[in-house]
C-alpha cells in the first residue's frame, strides 16, 4: 500500500512517537526513583524494579498484539492499546504503595507494548529492504528525539512539583497519542481470518523461525538492546548515586546518550543511499563492540573518570542507530504476510530479554561501578561476536535480495 508524502511525513511521525512509548515512558520515570522509594517507604534496588516490571509487560503484550492485528487490523489493536496504557498511567500517578506502583508499571508496560509492534508491522505492510530500513531510521530519529528530552522534562517535574508529576506527564502523553492514531493513521491490514487463531499463531512463529536471517537480525537487535537497558536502568544511580551529581544534571547528561542514536540515525538515511544494510550493519556492530570493550576495561578497573565512562556508554549507544533498525528491516524482509506475528516475536525475545538485563542489574547493584556497567559491557561485546559469526549468512540474504529486485 502506497501513501503520498504530505500523508506520509504525518504517517510517521504518529509511528515514531507510537515506537517511543516505552522508551519515554522508561526515562521520564527515571529522575522520580530517588524521592519515589523514600515515599513509598522502599529502597533504590526496588526502585529499580519499576524499569523491569514495565519491561515485563512490554515483552508479554507483544504476542497478542501482533497476531490480533494480522487478525482483526491495525488501528483497532492500537486504540486498544493506548487506552491500556492510559489507564495504567492514572495508577501508576496515584500509587501509594511499591506494590500499587509496580503493578500500575507492569500494565503501562502492556499498553505500551502495542506501539512498537504495530509501527513496526505497519512498515513491512509498505515498504521493505533499504526502503523500510530508511523508514524505521526516520522513526528512530523521532523517537530517540522524544525520550531524549523525558529525562530533562522529567527531573525539571521533580524538581518543581514532586516525583509523581512525571508519571502525570505520561499519562497525558497516551492521551495526545490516541488521539494522533484516530487522525494520523489508517489502516494498512486487511482483516484475515481465514485459519483458527492458534493454527495462525503456530504457522506465524514457525514461519519467522524458518528463516535464518530472521533470526540473525533478530538476535542483533535483541543482545545490543539488552545492554543498553541495562545500563539505562542503573543511570539514576550511577549518575545521582555513585557520581553524586544533583537531580537536575541527570536529563542533560543522559540526553547525551540520546543525542548519539539521533546523529547516528540522520547519518544512517544517508549511508543507506551508498552502502548495503550489512556494510551498515557492520558499522554499528563494530562501535557497539567498541564501547563494550572500553566498559570491560573499566568494570574491571572498578573505577572510571565519569567523562570516560559516558564517552564509552554513548560510543555503544551511537552503535546502536547503524544496526538495529537495519536488523530490523532485515528481520521482517521475508515475513510480509505476517508482518504482525513477526515484529511481536522480535518485540517480545527483545523486552523480555531488556527486562531480565535490567532486572540482573537491579539485584547485582551495590554501589560499585562495575555492577552498574557489567550487563552493558558483556552484552556489547557479544553483538560484535554474532555480528562477525553470522557474516556470510547475511551476505548472502543481501545477494539473493539484490538478485530478486533486478529480476523483478
Amino acid at each position: 500500500m502506497n501513501i503520498e508524502f504530505p500523508v506520509k511525513r504525518k504517517f510517521i511521525i504518529v509511528l515514531g512517537c507510537l515506537t517511543g512509548m516505552g522508551a519515554l515512558t522508561i526515562d521520564m520515570s527515571l529522575p522520580s526513583i530517588p524521592d519515589m522509594v523514600i515515599d513509598l517507604s522502599s529502597n533504590l534496588s526496588a526502585g529499580q524494579l519499576i524499569i523491569g516490571i514495565f519491561l515485563a509487560g512490554f515483552a508479554l503484550g507483544q504476542l497478542p498484539a501482533g497476531l490480533l492485528s494480522d487478525r482483526i487490523g491495525r488501528i483497532p489493536i492500537l486504540l486498544s492499546g493506548t487506552l491500556i496504557f492510559i489507564f495504567a498511567g492514572i495508577i501508576t500517578s496515584l500509587a501509594t504503595s511499591m506494590e500499587v506502583m509496580l503493578i500500575g508499571r507492569f500494565l503501562q508496560g502492556l499498553g505500551a507494548s502495542v506501539g512498537v509492534v504495530v509501527s513496526r508491522a505497519i512498515v513491512r505492510d509498505i515498504a521493505s529492504g533499504k526502503k523500510a530500513a530508511s523508514i524505521l531510521s526516520i522513526m528512530v530519529m523521532i523517537f530517540t528525539a522524544t525520550p531524549m528530552l523525558a529525562p530533562i522534562i522529567g527531573a525539571y517535574l521533580v524538581s518543581q512539583f514532586d516525583w509523581r508529576a512525571p508519571f502525570i506527564a505520561i499519562t497525558i502523553f497516551g492521551a495526545i497519542i490516541f488521539f494522533s492514531i484516530t487522525n494520523g493513521l489508517y489502516e494498512t491490514k486487511k482483516p484475515d481470518k481465514n485459519k483458527h487463531i492458534k493454527q495462525q499463531f503456530y504457522t506465524g512463529i514457525k514461519e519467522f523461525f524458518s528463516h535464518k536471517e530472521s533470526i540473525i537480525g533478530m538476535l542483533l537487535i535483541v543482545i545490543p538492546t539488552m545492554g543498553y537497558m541495562s545500563m539505562i536502568s542503573a543511570s539514576s544511580s550511577l549518575i545521582i548515586g555513585i557520581y553524586d551529581f544533583p537531580v537536575k544534571w541527570f536529563g542533560p547528561i543522559f540526553a547525551l546518550a540520546g543525542l548519539g542514536v539521533l546523529i547516528g540515525s540522520t547519518i544512517n538515511r544517508r549511508l543507506l543511499k551508498k552502502f548495503n544494510i550489512l556494510q551498515i550493519m557492520g558499522l554499528g556492530s563494530f562501535l557497539v563492540g567498541l564501547g563494550a570493550i572500553l566498559l570491560i576495561y573499566f568494570a574491571w578497573q572498578n573505577q572510571a573518570n565519569f567523562i570516560w565512562l559516558w564517552c564509552s556508554i554513548c560510543i555503544y549507544m551511537f552503535g546502536t542507530s547503524f544496526l538495529i533498525s537495519n536488523a530490523t528491516a532485515m528481520a521482517l524482509d521475508p515475513a510480509p504476510k505476517i508482518a504482525g506475528i513477526a515484529a511481536s516475536i522480535i518485540g517480545t525475545i527483545q523486552n523480555l530479554c531488556s527486562s531480565l538485563g535490567s532486572i540482573t542489574t537491579g539485584i547485582i547493584y551495590n554501589d560499585s561501578i562495575r555492577n552498574a556497567i557489567l550487563v552493558m559491557a558483556i552484552f556489547g561485546f557479544v553483538t560484535l561476536v554474532i555480528y562477525l559469526l553470522s557474516f556470510k549468512v547475511m551476505k548472502r540474504h543481501i545477494v539473493n535480495l539484490n538478485s530478486s529486485m533486478n529480476n523483478d
